[in-house]
């Protein structure tokens, strides 16, 4: 089996030896392998290639060099000996007339390679036969466009939004061909250049056609860590796109499935709501509960038919989310003084939702905190939610409806675990330092991003004898221009309001507020705003 990355291989040459290809698409869990055969920074992508190659998954691959990376991993799985057959193809990155030429020498010394490797002589009529014209199904889709995007990435896709088509790299692949008779590497040549071009070609102005298809509903725009070609693509798409689009960043790994699925399905719900079927209440019954299952605690939510809070509990999470929500819904089952048959339908939201087992259903935080914040302030426009885990910003239609948001991308900057971490450096307990943040005097500057760095940073403050207060207040501004930066993403509008744990903090909530110039709407049930939305879904309200 021959092994391919890229959509300018020549699939067909290998046809015509009888050779069968496939593309080399698989995500792992980690890419220690691969990781330890080059530099760390690396794209993933890059990673996942070598570690296909040196774990005995791809002994027979062709790579193109469109981009230093492809080059890279030619250069050290080449000195590494662990392919039987490995080819670099060289790709001319505008199409013409000249560079078409130079290309089918390529493809003609990719053939005398492969030819003395396998002893086979290449049969034309096979290589004729080859070409077909891709399988596209008709109807409305959702599309994942940017950089490539795995099966993985795929299939989460489309779980969370129906028809998907992937059109990342291979996936947009199209090459037919006349036979004229004429030169027939050189017409192969111009096909495979004559390709819908990827982002790595000089010129990538027919990209545009992608967004514009009638068709297209929604669009996944899938970027690489380290891989910065389709950033400026985004941009643009983000401008003038007339369709729904998120932008997703991965490192070509399995181990944040769980928030690339939870922003996947929050997609899905963004665009196509919240079914129908989702939302309608269980034989009409009077009371309905709501659970968020998050990193740092577990809440609870009961309300009545129409929506009014009987009960709530914030319980901390431990002993796995299913254990943990069990534990929330039996404690606010004991302040409503209401039993389990009581309870007509439970929806479960939060990072553990899918892991809670039983009957319940469960919607993404984002619906849910879009829900419960659009309840508890109906002129809210733009919800932000800060958790243990992730910070979260969404902006709303009048009707409540998300209109787009943005979450942190897989650090715990920006977070209530951020402020856990630093309080435990400083010695203080979560109340004390939301005081502290209130009394400064000199402006601290926190510089680093990483929350690794940041707490080194405060170390060394301490260590200067800085005031705790002024240390407290540069940590609060840290928190506030993550939060500014994923409020401008989303195009954040007036009035504001904060839910989850860290809205008690006043410092933190009043350095948001400075970062924007506005004021930001803190509600008692800040902290049980995602089980209080999932429980208004399970009402069907």
């Amino acid at each position: 089996m021959v092994y391919y990355v890229c959509k300018y291989t020549p699939v067909e040459l290998f046809a015509g030896f009888g050779a069968e290809t496939a593309v080399l698409d698989g995500m792992y869990e980690s890419c220690e392998i691969g990781e330890s055969a080059a530099h760390a920074n690396l794209c993933g992508f890059g990673k996942s290639v070598m570690q296909a190659a040196l774990t005995g998954c791809a002994d027979e691959l062709v790579l193109v060099n469109c981009c230093d990376v492809m080059r890279r991993v030619y250069d050290v799985l080449l000195k590494k000996g662990c392919c039987r057959f490995l080819f670099l193809l060289d790709l001319p990155h505008t199409d013409s007339e000249c560079q078409r030429a130079r290309y089918a020498k390529e493809l003609e010394r990719l053939k005398d390679a492969y030819a003395a490797y396998s002893g086979r002589e290449f049969d034309q009529e096979l290589f004729k036969k080859s070409f077909k014209k891709p399988e596209i199904l008709p109807g409305p889709y959702v599309a994942i466009l940017g950089a490539r995007a795995g099966k993985a990435t795929e299939d989460m896709a489309r779980a969370a939004c129906g028809l998907v088509r992937n059109l990342t790299c291979v996936g947009n692949r199209d090459v037919t061909m006349p036979m004229d008779g004429g030169d027939i590497m050189l017409t192969y040549a111009a096909a495979l250049l004559g390709q819908l071009p990827c982002r790595r070609m000089a010129d990538s102005s027919p990209r545009r056609a992608l967004f514009a298809d009638p068709n297209l509903r929604g669009v996944i725009y899938h970027t690489i860590k380290f891989c910065d070609y389709y950033g400026l693509e985004y941009a643009d798409a983000r401008t003038h796109s007339c369709v729904p689009i998120v932008k997703v960043e991965t490192d070509y790994t399995l181990q944040s499935s769980g928030q690339l699925r939870t922003r996947l399905e929050a997609f899905g719900e963004t665009f196509g709501g919240v079914s129908e079927s989702r939302k309608a209440p269980a034989d009409g019954a009077g009371y309905f509960a709501g659970v968020d299952s998050g990193s740092a605690s577990t809440d609870a939510v009961i309300t009545d038919a129409d929506g009014n809070i009987v009960a709530s509990c914030v319980l901390p999470t431990g002993g796995g989310a299913r254990q943990s929500a069990d534990a929330a819904l039996g404690e606010v089952l004991k302040k409503s003084g209401l039993s389990r048959g009581q309870i007509a339908r439970v929806v479960a939201t939060g990072y553990g939702r899918a892991n809670i087992g039983g009957d319940n259903e469960n919607i993404t935080e984002i619906s849910c905190h879009a829900k419960g914040a659009h309840r508890l302030l109906p002129e809210a426009r733009t919800v932000i939610d800060i958790g243990g885990q992730d910070s979260k910003v969404i902006r709303l239609a009048p009707d409540g409806k998300v209109l787009n948001f943005a979450m942190n991308d897989k650090c715990a900057a920006g977070t209530g675990r951020f402020l856990e971490m630093m309080a435990r450096t400083l010695g203080m307990s979560m109340d004390d330092m939301s005081a502290s943040g209130l009394r400064w005097h000199e402006d601290i500057i926190i510089s680093s991003m990483c929350t690794v760095f940041a707490e080194s940073e405060v170390v060394t403050l301490v260590a200067q004898n800085r005031d705790v207060d002024d240390i407290v207040h540069g940590l609060n501004n840290s928190v506030a221009s993550k939060i500014a930066a994923l409020v401008s993403r989303v195009g954040g509008e007036e009035r504001y309001i904060i839910t989850g744990g860290v809205a008690r903090n006043e410092g933190v909530v009043r350095a948001i507020g400075e970062h924007l110039g506005v004021e930001l709407y803190v509600c008692p049930e800040a902290q049980i705003c995602g089980a209080y939305g999932a429980a208004l879904y399970a009402a069907g309200l």
